[in-house]
C-alpha cells in the first residue's frame, strides 16, 4: 500500500502532502492514501474537533402531495458508517478547537456591546461603559504572585518571628518570588486555618451575589442620582455581560463589562447626567451592600452559618476608548483588549493538573483523586457539606464537587447586551450552507427545497465518542494545534 508523509498546515485550509518514511516524526506521520482522505474529511467535517460525537442515521424527504418519500442521507454511505459532529465543548483543555469557535463567538458577543456591529448601531461607544472585577474575600494566606509594575515581589516577607507562626505552629511567611507556572501558587500555607468550607460555599452562591448585585446597582444610581426607582427606570437601563474566572486558590471571581443606555430596544443613549465615573461609583457602593446569608438545609445538613460577600478588591475603570492598561495585565483598557480578556476566560476552566473533568459518584472517586492536597481538600469539603457521606450524591455541592462547587454558567449577559450566541451560530451555519449550495438547496426531485412542500425526516442515534481511526485523530489533533498557533498570533497582532 503506498503511504504519503502528510505534513499538519500552517493556516487552516492548507496541507503539504509528499513522500516519506513510516512512523511519526515531528509533525509528519505516515498515512495510506485512504487513511489521509478519510481523515481529511472527518477533519474538515468536525473542524478539527478533537473528540467529535459518531451517529448513525438518515434524512428522508417526503413529498406533502403525494406521499412519495425518497432518501436524502445515509450514515451507510459513510465508509465508517458514520457522521461526526463537533462536540461543541467550550474548554480549552477538553478541545481546542471547539473552544476556538466558542472564544471567538465570545469575542464578537462583548465587541459588538462595546463598538457596535452584529444588529448594534456604533452610537453604542459613547454610553457609559465600566470594565468591573469582583473578587472574593480572603479565606487563609495562600502562595500568591504579587506584581509591582513589571517586578514580582516576595511572596509573603515576615521579619517578626511572631508573626510568621499561625496558631498551629506552622510558619506562614514565604521570601520567594512566585513563577506563573509555579505549582504552589494558591495553595493554602497552613491548611488548618484555611476556611475550606468557606470557600467552597462562595464558589456555590457566587451566581446568587452576582444575581442580588445586578438587582442593587439600579437602587444605587437612583439613590446617587437622587430620583426614585421608578424615574431611573424612565431615564436608564443597565446591560451587561460578565465571565467567572477560577483563581489559582480555586476560587471564582467575576470579570464584567456593565453599559447604561435608555430604556428601549434601540440602543439609544441614557440621559447625559449618566457618566461612567458615575456608574463606577454606583458599582462599588452594590458591590460592597450585598450580601448573602447561609446556613444548613435539607440539602446540605454540615452547612454553617455563614454571610457572604464579595471582597474588597472590586475595581470598576471607565471604557474610555484611549490608553488606559486592563488591571493587572498591562494591556491597553480597549475594546479590543476587554473582549479578548473576557473571550480567554470564557473558555477556561481550572486545568490544574489531576483535577476530575466529570462529577464524582461515589467515595472510590474521592479516594482516586491526583490533584494537589489543597485541591483535594476543597473537593472533599463540597462532598461532606453535600451530604455524599451520608447519602448517595444528589444535593447540588455533591454534583459539583469537582468544580470545587462553582456550578453556575461561565458566560451569562443580559437580554439587550448585544447580539447572542445563537444568532452568531445560525449565521455561522447560513454562511456554510451558501457556500455548500450556492444556487440553494434542492430536493430528491430537484425543486427547490421548500418545507411547506416537502417534509424533513430526520432519525439519529448515538453511537459513541471520537475518531473511528488512529489516522483521523492524529491529523486532527496536529491540525488543531498548528491552526491554534496560527490564530493566537493573528490575535495577538490585532490586539
Amino acid at each position: 500500500m503506498t503511504t504519503a508523509a502528510v505534513a499538519v498546515p500552517s493556516a487552516p485550509g492548507s496541507l503539504i502532502i509528499g513522500p516519506g518514511p513510516g512512523g511519526i516524526t515531528g509533525d509528519t506521520a505516515s498515512l495510506t492514501w485512504a487513511q489521509f482522505t478519510a481523515g481529511l474529511r472527518d477533519y474538515e467535517r468536525t473542524g478539527m474537533c478533537t473528540y467529535p460525537i459518531r451517529l448513525k442515521g438518515r434524512i428522508t424527504a417526503v413529498d406533502l402531495a403525494t406521499g412519495e418519500a425518497r432518501p436524502v442521507y445515509d450514515t451507510t454511505t459513510e465508509p465508517d458508517g458514520v457522521l461526526l459532529k463537533a462536540c461543541g465543548n467550550r474548554r480549552e483543555h477538553v478541545c481546542p478547537a471547539c473552544s476556538q469557535v466558542y472564544k471567538r463567538d465570545a469575542r464578537e458577543l462583548v465587541r459588538a456591546g462595546l463598538s457596535g456591529g452584529k444588529g448594534i448601531p456604533g452610537t453604542i461607544t459613547t454610553h457609559p461603559c465600566v470594565f468591573a472585577t469582583f473578587t472574593a474575600p480572603s479565606f487563609g494566606p495562600v502562595h500568591s504572585r504579587r506584581m509591582r509594575g513589571k517586578t514580582i515581589l516576595p511572596c509573603r516577607p515576615r521579619r517578626d518571628a511572631r508573626v510568621r507562626v499561625c496558631p498551629h505552629g506552622r510558619d506562614i511567611s514565604c521570601p520567594r518570588r512566585h513563577a506563573p507556572d509555579d505549582p504552589r501558587l494558591g495553595r493554602a500555607l497552613c491548611p488548618d486555618c484555611y476556611d475550606y468550607q468557606a470557600a467552597v460555599l462562595f464558589n456555590l452562591h457566587a451566581a446568587d451575589l452576582w444575581r442580588r448585585f445586578t438587582t442593587y446597582l439600579p437602587r444605587h444610581l437612583a439613590r446617587l442620582a437622587g430620583i426614585t426607582q421608578k424615574e431611573l427606570r424612565s431615564l436608564v437601563r443597565v446591560r451587561y455581560v460578565k465571565v467567572a474566572e477560577y483563581q489559582a486558590r480555586g476560587v471564582v471571581h467575576f470579570h464584567a463589562v456593565i453599559r447604561l443606555d435608555a430604556p428601549g430596544d434601540d440602543y439609544s443613549p441614557p440621559h447625559g447626567d449618566f457618566s461612567a465615573d458615575f456608574l463606577a461609583d454606583a458599582i462599588r457602593q452594590a458591590a460592597a451592600a450585598v450580601s448573602v446569608p447561609v446556613g444548613p438545609d435539607v440539602d446540605h445538613p454540615d452547612c454553617p452559618l455563614l454571610v457572604l460577600r464579595f471582597g474588597d478588591q472590586i475595581d470598576p475603570r471607565p471604557i474610555r476608548h484611549g490608553d488606559d492598561d486592563l488591571p493587572g495585565t498591562g494591556h491597553k483598557l480597549s475594546v479590543q483588549a476587554v473582549a479578548n480578556y473576557i473571550a480567554k476566560y470564557a473558555t477556561k476552566a481550572l486545568d490544574a493538573p489531576g483535577l476530575p473533568e466529570r462529577p464524582l459518584r461515589s467515595l472510590n472517586d474521592l479516594r482516586d483523586l491526583r490533584c494537589s492536597r489543597h485541591y483535594q481538600h476543597m473537593i472533599r469539603t463540597a462532598w461532606d457539606l453535600g451530604g455524599g457521606k451520608l447519602s448517595p450524591a444528589r444535593t447540588r455541592l455533591c454534583r459539583w464537587a469537582h468544580m470545587l462547587g462553582y456550578g453556575g454558567h461561565f458566560l451569562t449577559k443580559s437580554r439587550r447586551y448585544s447580539t447572542t450566541f445563537g444568532i452568531l451560530r445560525r449565521a455561522r451555519s447560513e454562511h456554510r450552507k451558501r457556500q455548500r449550495h450556492p444556487d440553494g438547496e434542492r430536493d430528491p426531485w430537484g425543486c427547490p427545497l421548500d418545507e411547506r412542500i416537502v417534509l424533513i425526516l430526520a432519525t439519529w442515534a448515538y453511537d459513541g465518542r471520537g475518531y473511528t481511526t488512529t489516522a483521523s485523530a492524529e491529523l486532527a489533533l496536529a491540525s488543531v494545534a498548528r491552526a491554534r498557533e496560527h490564530h493566537d498570533q493573528a490575535d495577538d497582532e490585532a490586539a
